[in-house]
């Protein structure tokens, strides 16, 4: 019975842990950010990504809806590049939840256990911004979510923009939401 009152939070933990992205971000505090006005994409960078073509397509006018919603403008004669780089991997959580009732020591104490195995998958996904001069990283963003696994080409697209959403509310520095 303690099992089933607790089930709804569990539920509620675990749906809103997977729509969660948590990010970070370094940055070289010798770099002047107001001088980073426009960027583009660094083809080399990008094409070593471990991802499907059409999930680079989304990331990066993702990225770009984002620079531009910020006042950067891209250019053929940019100050900033911007590269990305993935990372994937399965994450496993178990859920235990040990109850009993009576009293005694094992094996002859009465009770019961509930085990629940979830399994996802879970991607980083590193932004790099380049000084285009010097060829030296300045900023780096890196957003954490569990990823749609589905079909559903919205809720795809929608996840991608939400990530790159929130990594790039930490650019520039000394602008983070808190």
């Amino acid at each position: 019975m303690k099992a089933i009152k607790f089930l709804p939070l569990l539920l509620l933990f675990v749906f809103t842990s997977c729509a969660t992205v948590r990010v970070a971000s370094d940055y070289d505090k010798e770099a002047n950010f107001n001088n980073y006005n426009s960027f583009a994409f660094y083809k080399p960078g990008i094409d070593k990504a471990k991802i499907s073509d059409l999930d680079k397509k989304r990331i990066l006018r993702a990225i770009e809806s984002g620079l531009t919603s910020k006042g950067m403008i891209k250019s053929d004669n940019p100050t900033l590049l911007v590269s990305i780089f993935t990372k994937e991997k399965e994450r496993v959580d178990v859920y235990n939840n040990n109850f009993g009732y009576g009293w005694g020591w094992n094996p002859w104490y009465y009770g019961g256990s509930y085990s629940n195995v979830s399994r996802s998958t879970e991607g980083s996904l590193y932004v790099d911004l380049i000084d285009a001069k010097t060829n030296e990283l300045v900023w780096q963003g890196v957003g954490t979510a569990s990823l749609i696994t589905s079909s559903n080409i919205e809720k795809k697209e929608e996840r991608i923009r939400e990530i790159v959403q929130e990594i790039l509310t930490q650019y520039p520095p000394g602008t983070m939401k808190k």
